[in-house]
């Protein structure tokens, strides 16, 4: 993979960093709320992670193995269960990934 890709790829994480900083900023009872909002929310949450799984999955292996650190496989878990297992999913469970998984992949990636 050429660094460009590589660049975009990154720059796509942090872009979907962003959005889950903004989501988590609305606060857990309006993600939580039983309404169209709430669920709009929770909607674009599990949105996020599978997309964030999404870039994960396209980044070389080489580039994992300097990151040994990340737990990419879990990444990847979290999304096949959101993707696979969506009325078993546990919302507050995807907030706190949200709130402090994501913060935490992207300060390991050194992309703050």
């Amino acid at each position: 993979m050429n660094d460009d890709k590589l660049t975009r790829r990154l720059s796509d994480l942090l872009g979907f960093a962003c959005d889950a900083a903004f989501t988590v900023s609305l606060g857990l009872d309006a993600y939580l709320e039983d309404s169209p909002m709430g669920r709009v929310l929770r909607n674009n949450g599990r949105h996020i992670l599978i997309e964030i799984a999404t870039v994960v999955e396209k980044l070389p292996q080489a580039y994992k193995q300097q990151h040994e650190e990340v737990e990419w496989l879990r990444i990847t878990k979290m999304r096949n269960l959101i993707a696979h297992y969506y009325d078993g999913v546990e919302d507050r469970l995807v907030f706190t990934a949200l709130a402090e998984r994501v913060p935490e992949l992207i300060a390991r990636l050194g992309l703050e």
